[in-house]
């Protein structure tokens, strides 16, 4: 018979601020997200760029942007992790998995 897994330590929370900045200058969106861990701080940029064809609509600037930025902060996040645990002696991953297209 199994029986559930008890700790004798409180499950640990952390909190962690991530402050978005958006700013527009037609054609362009710009993103900037700062993650404070408490630990470090990392820092991502990204662009968007609407087509002079394409309907003046600036959520959809905002959310590429964001979301581009969004997934470079992923990356910055995976390449430090990988880079702590060579420090620690663990092989971790040579080349992390792409997480968006060259062209971001």
């Amino acid at each position: 018979m199994t029986r559930p897994v008890t700790s004798h330590h409180p499950p640990a929370v952390k909190e962690w601020r991530l402050s978005l900045y958006l700013s527009e200058h037609d054609p362009d969106t710009t993103a900037r997200i700062v993650l404070d861990t408490g630990d470090n701080v990392l820092e991502s940029h990204a662009e968007a760029r609407r087509s002079p064809d394409d309907h003046d609509v600036p959520e959809i600037g905002d959310e590429l942007a964001a979301g581009r930025a969004l997934i470079a902060m992923g990356r910055l996040l995976v390449r430090a992790a990988n880079g702590d645990m060579r420090a620690l002696g663990a092989a971790g991953e040579e080349s992390p998995v792409p997480l968006w297209l060259p062209r971001e």
